[in-house]
């Protein structure tokens, strides 16, 4: 074997590396959209007069939830742009919302931005180490592909919480997935 098929072989290897990467980021693009889709549904439909309700004194209130929700696409962004979150240094401030326009207005916002740097990204990009922390306490270890698919599961995982709020409040369920039942389409 030659060296121009080394070379060859290497650069074909390279490419099919760098394709199976962009791969990944056309997936995380693709899986965020649908992800943002649903979460628009939930949102227009939370009640701003029960903003201060929670099913239980353990609970987040109905804003704290709603507005974690509409804020955490720009996990995303805070990800593949820093590297890491110390919320002893920089504590959380809850984005200001007071109608359900608000809240649209706060996930259309944070999900351009982590759009945006995913569509930058790279590989290099998705193997950087991602640290969340409380001062010297740390909370999550991540790489930063890890932490773009936490901020993912999480979003999923707090609006399957406000779909139990708003049942509670008998507010009919939007479908996710599928179907709901109150909502027979899919």
């Amino acid at each position: 074997m030659s060296i121009a098929d080394l070379l060859l072989m290497e650069l074909y290897t390279a490419e099919k590396t760098r394709q199976k990467n962009m791969d990944i980021i056309n997936l995380l693009l693709k899986e965020l959209e649908a992800e943002i889709n649903i979460t628009k549904k939930f949102l227009v439909i939370v009640p701003v007069e029960k903003f201060d309700w929670a099913p239980h004194e353990k609970s987040m209130k109905l804003k704290s939830l709603v507005v974690h929700i509409a804020d955490l696409p720009s996990w995303i962004s805070l990800a593949l742009t820093t590297y890491e979150l110390d919320f002893e240094t920089a504590p959380y401030t809850e984005p200001l919302a007071e109608s359900a326009d608000d809240l649209l207005k706060i996930l259309e916002k944070n999900h351009v931005l982590g759009k945006g740097e995913l569509e930058k990204a790279t590989e290099t990009d998705l193997n950087g180490r991602w640290v969340l922390r409380m001062g010297k306490r740390v909370l999550a270890d991540y790489s930063k592909y890890e932490t773009i698919r936490h901020t993912i599961s999480q979003i999923i995982h707090h609006r399957a919480q406000l779909g139990v709020y708003l049942r509670l409040l008998d507010i009919p369920i939007p479908g996710s997935y599928g179907p709901s039942a109150d909502n027979p389409n899919f």
